[in-house]
C-alpha cells in the first residue's frame, strides 16, 4: 500500500465526504480509491484502432471449423 499526504481543495473534500457516504465507505482513502477506479474505467480505458475493429468483424464473418472438424483436417 503507498501512503500520500496531499492538499486538497474545500470543495474536493466535501465532494469525497458525499461519495464516502453515499457508498457507505469507511474513510475518504476508500473514497478516493473508489473514484480513480471509476475513472480508469470511463477514460483511460483504450478504444480499438478502427483497422483492428475491420479485422475482427473479417474474422468474426469467417468460416470457422468445430473442434471434431479441426481434428479431422490437422490429424
Amino acid at each position: 500500500m503507498v501512503q500520500n499526504i496531499f492538499n486538497i481543495g474545500e470543495r474536493e473534500d466535501r465532494v469525497l465526504n458525499i461519495v464516502k457516504a453515499k457508498f457507505g465507505l469507511k474513510n475518504k482513502s476508500e473514497a478516493v480509491a473508489l473514484i480513480t477506479k471509476a475513472y480508469e474505467e470511463s477514460f483511460l480505458e483504450p478504444e480499438l484502432r478502427p483497422e483492428y475493429k475491420k479485422k475482427l468483424l473479417n474474422i468474426m464473418k469467417g468460416k470457422h471449423l468445430s473442434r471434431e472438424e479441426f481434428e479431422k483436417t490437422v490429424g
